[in-house]
């Protein structure tokens, strides 16, 4: 998992990637608040974010109010670090949509901790995007079936939207993952089954 690390102070940078590199993460550094901004609009733009307050070009908590306004339903988890420690700027950080805030000098142990917990809201936040696009193909699928379907009268093939006609059975498993036994009802075994039974039991008598 990436962490993206911003911090311009070029000591606490090489420690903070130190200390992420040696939990088992990848860190991704950056310099300046424009920078990490950049990072964070990406494609594959890191999930958890160290962000310092105090930045050139852009700070901290203008890079977090930047974020929360792009629209994704995977947003990152940002973590703001910063020497400021009134209650005053701890509000403001994390109204600014920080997720989490931690004050310099930190606790080496105590910042594994709040990263570990970073790092479970975001797989969890991962897995649910995932069952929400399982849940968004499984509606498409059922509105496709409860569309107005052409159905023959006579021998009940269905035409699909290539002005083909199929066996009712092959277009609702393509459409869908119901599966299907064949069996025969009450009524077609006495209308049809029961008669040829019959028919075979006279053909074959002596």
């Amino acid at each position: 998992m990436k962490i993206l690390i911003a911090e311009d102070d070029l000591l606490s940078q090489v420690m903070l990637k130190a200390m992420v590199a040696r939990a088992g993460y990848e860190p991704v550094v950056t310099g300046d608040g424009l920078g990490a901004y950049d990072m964070l609009c990406k494609p594959d733009a890191p999930k958890l974010a160290i962000l310092d307050w105090m930045m050139p070009g852009m700070d901290g908590v203008d890079v977090c109010r930047k974020v929360r306004k792009i629209i994704t339903n995977n947003p990152p988890y940002l973590v703001l670090l910063t020497s400021r420690d009134n209650r005053e700027d701890i509000v403001n950080g994390l109204k600014s949509g920080a997720n989490d805030y931690i004050v310099k000098p930190y606790d080496i142990e105590e910042l594994y901790v709040r990263i570990g917990i970073g790092r479970k809201v975001v797989e969890l936040q991962s897995s649910l995007v995932g069952r929400i696009a399982e849940l968004q193909d499984a509606l498409a699928q059922i509105k496709t079936l409860r569309g107005l379907l052409p159905i023959c009268m006579y021998c009940k093939k269905i035409r699909d939207d290539k002005q083909y006609w199929r066996q009712v059975e092959s277009f609702i498993s393509e459409h869908s993952e119901a599966q299907f036994s064949h069996s025969i009802c009450p009524d077609c075994y006495k209308k049809y089954a029961q008669p040829a039974l019959d028919n075979m039991k006279n053909n074959n008598a002596p």
